[in-house]
């Protein structure tokens, strides 16, 4: 089908500006606009390619073969080379930036994570939020707003959820935000006792898959409660971040707009900080030859908190102790493993100096310190507790 259309002529000369039809619009929401129940559903979607799996997987510096080696993915019963949970988590989390978040002071943490299903190239995730709970100060302070955000494939299938709690301030005399679309609210299909969709013969598959391609010592049986594992490596991260923001579609301007950044106050004035998603990546992507080289599934986290901000030209690093070790269920159980783990991460400064200069203080949560009377450390950047399901060695 074609159309003619007439030739453009130029206009701009022949129209009045009209000042007075300026309009100014503005994303997320400030505190009084969260209303619990509510549901945003996000802009946009976001189709995976090969191409960006394997670009978000190289960039931080994944060691899991199951997000680089195709012929190994399948030899774990998966029909593809899935994205990794760290490149499925921030493009989640950052479709819905603009509903959500776009005004938020600090992101005060990350709950009840699961990563339910995998993602592959072609697949397209859409992200919707609910409004769970806002809790008000007073009209002179922040309050905390509560959401749980859900990644959903073109099938409807939910491939996350997580919660999130936000600090928030009032709009006072700010302009409003875009409000929230009139109609019906969508279904939001939260699973309060959810299942992993795994592959089919996964148990079977575990007992064929090659073993010359990772490790010998990351398999479960080389975990045990109580171990700290020092991660050797550290990554400095440039400039490179503001184009990395954009490419999981975060849009906040904290992280890529100097002068945004620089008008406000506190340790978030300055240049602009790294958005948190990219910088657990990296710290995910340096642990992974020690941790989850072996792993065939992030099952989720929670209890994350990011304890300081990061920046252009800061080295992070990170560390992981074993909380727990338990038989996966099922037909699993003689072949994987769930092993939980606190993960820590640390900037400017190498994991080993972090762990000899502050001991068991580092794997204390930073919100604690203040109630056991100690301080916090500075250079302790992100806090998390995650499970894998590892493999056992045959």
């Amino acid at each position: 089908m074609t159309f003619t259309f007439t030739p453009q002529q130029e206009l701009a000369q022949t129209q009045p500006v009209q000042l007075d039809k300026a309009r100014f619009p503005q994303y997320g929401r400030y505190l009084e606009e969260y209303v619990p129940g509510q549901i945003f559903v996000h802009p946009r979607g976001y189709t995976f390619t090969q191409a960006q799996i394997d670009f978000f997987s190289r960039t931080y510096m994944q060691c899991n073969p199951l997000h680089l080696d195709l012929e190994y993915a399948k030899s774990h019963g998966f029909t593809g080379m899935p994205a990794s949970p760290q490149q499925v988590f921030n493009v989640v989390l950052s479709l819905g930036v603009q509903n959500d978040s776009e005004k938020v002071m600090a992101n005060l943490g990350y709950y009840n994570a699961q990563f339910l299903r995998p993602v592959y190239a072609g697949d397209t995730i859409r992200a919707m939020t609910m409004v769970t709970d806002r809790k008000e100060r007073g009209a002179d302070k922040p309050g905390i707003a509560t959401i749980r955000t859900l990644g959903v494939n073109q099938r409807d299938e939910v491939v996350l959820q997580y919660e999130r709690k936000l600090m928030v301030a009032y709009r006072g005399n700010r302009l409003p935000t875009v409000p929230v679309a009139e109609g019906a609210a969508p279904e939001f299909p939260w699973q309060t006792n959810a299942s992993v969709a795994l592959p089919e013969g996964l148990a079977t598959a575990l007992r064929h898959a090659p073993q010359s391609v990772t490790g010998w010592n990351t398999y479960a049986q080389h975990f045990s409660v109580g171990d700290i594992i020092v991660h050797n490596n550290g990554r400095t991260i440039s400039d490179e971040h503001f184009a990395l923001t954009y490419q999981v579609g975060n849009t906040h301007p904290l992280h890529y707009d100097k002068v945004f950044s620089q008008s406000l106050s506190g340790k978030m004035s300055g240049n602009p900080i790294v958005y948190g998603g990219l910088v657990y990546a990296w710290l995910e992507g340096l642990a992974s030859r020690d941790i989850s080289e072996n792993a065939v599934w992030e099952l989720g986290f929670t209890e994350g908190y990011h304890t300081q901000p990061a920046f252009a030209g800061d080295t992070v690093a990170a560390l992981s102790r074993v909380l727990d070790v338990d038989d996966a269920p099922g037909a699993l159980a003689d072949v994987a493993s769930v092993v939980t783990l606190q993960f820590i991460g640390v900037k400017n400064i190498t994991s080993r100096a972090a762990l000899e200069k502050f001991g068991a203080d580092l794997f204390i949560k930073e919100n604690d310190k203040k109630d056991l009377g100690k301080e916090k450390i500075e250079d302790k950047i992100f806090e998390i507790e995650r499970r894998l399901l590892i493999k056992k060695a045959r």
